[in-house]
C-alpha cells in the first residue's frame, strides 16, 4: 500500500475486490454508527447486508461511494483507497460504482430514456449532456436495457407516470448503464409489495450476474437476502456479527442480529 496515494500494489490488488478496514463513522463525536468495520468482499456475486433499522447498514453502503464521509478507516477498491479521494479522482471513482436507491432517485420531469442516459453523464462532454446529444451506441444500449427490464414501451414516458416497481426497474437499468465495476443497492425493495420485491431482486441479480458485476445490497427482508445473495453480512449495533453463506444463517444468528425470540415469532407469524 502506498501511504501517500492510497494505491494498492502488487499481488494485493484484485480488480473488483472491496476491502474495508477499521471503518468508523460518527455523525456525532463519540457516538459511532459504524464501529470499526472490517470486511473483504470478492469481486463477484451478490452480498446482502441485513440487520435492524439504525444499525448502520445504509451508512456502510453510502460510505463506500462517499455519499457519507467516513470518520476514519480505509475503503480499498480498484487499486485506490476511496476514503482518501477528493475532487476529480473521487468523481472518476464514482463512475465505476453504480447506485440503486431506496426512493429511486429519478428526475421525475424527464422521460424514462433520459433518466437512463443520465447513467452516462460521467462519460460524455458537458455540452453533449446539456444538449442531450448522447452517442448512438449509448442510446442503443439504453433501449436494450429497457427491454431487459420490461419497460421498452415506456421510453418516452415521464418518470413520474411510473409505478414504484417500474421506477426501480429504471433505477437498476440506469446503474447498469454506467458499466460499473460494482453496484450498491440501498434498500431497493423497501417501498414495494412482496411480489414486486421479488421481481426487482430477480432483475438486479440477473442483469448484474450476466455482466459479472458484483452487487452489495442493504436489505431488510431476510428471506429475499437468503434467496438471492451468495453471502450474507449481519450487522447489529454498528458491528458485523455474521458473515457467511445464506444456508449457514441460523435462528441463533438471527437472534443475535435482531434481538430476542419475539422477532423470530413475528417472522414466523408473518
Amino acid at each position: 500500500m502506498n501511504a501517500v496515494t492510497g494505491t494498492m500494489t502488487g499481488s494485493a490488488q484484485d480488480a473488483r475486490s472491496l476491502v474495508i478496514r477499521d471503518l468508523v463513522k460518527e455523525y456525532r463525536r463519540g457516538q459511532p454508527v459504524l464501529r470499526g468495520i472490517n470486511l473483504t468482499l470478492p469481486g463477484r456475486g451478490m452480498t446482502a447486508i441485513i440487520g435492524p433499522s439504525g444499525t448502520g447498514k445504509s451508512t456502510l453502503i453510502r460510505c463506500i461511494n462517499r455519499l457519507v464521509e467516513p470518520t476514519s478507516g480505509q475503503i480499498l477498491f480498484m487499486g485506490q483507497n476511496l476514503a482518501q479521494l477528493r475532487g476529480r479522482q473521487l468523481r472518476a471513482a464514482r463512475r465505476r460504482i453504480g447506485m440503486v436507491f431506496q426512493e429511486y432517485n429519478l428526475v421525475e420531469r424527464l422521460t424514462v430514456m433520459e433518466n437512463l442516459l443520465s447513467g452516462r453523464l460521467g462519460y460524455v462532454p458537458v455540452w453533449r449532456a446539456w444538449l442531450r446529444k448522447f452517442p448512438q451506441k449509448d442510446i442503443d444500449r439504453a433501449f436494450e436495457l429497457l427491454d431487459a427490464v420490461g419497460l421498452g414501451q415506456y421510453a418516452t414516458q415521464r418518470a413520474d407516470a411510473l409505478s414504484g416497481g417500474q421506477r426501480q426497474r429504471v433505477g437498476i437499468a440506469r446503474a447498469i448503464m454506467q458499466e460499473p465495476d460494482l453496484i450498491l443497492a440501498d434498500e431497493p425493495t423497501s417501498s414495494l409489495d412482496p411480489k414486486t420485491s421479488v421481481e426487482i431482486m430477480d432483475i438486479l441479480s440477473a442483469l448484474a450476474g450476466e455482466r459479472d458485476i458484483p452487487v452489495i445490497v442493504n436489505i431488510h427482508n431476510v428471506e429475499l437476502a437468503k434467496r438471492f445473495a451468495q453471502r450474507i453480512v449481519g450487522m447489529t449495533g454498528g458491528k458485523i456479527v455474521y458473515d457467511g453463506p445464506p444456508d449457514g444463517l441460523t435462528d441463533e444468528d438471527l437472534r443475535t442480529i435482531y434481538g430476542g425470540e419475539d422477532w423470530l415469532n413475528d417472522r414466523a407469524d408473518g
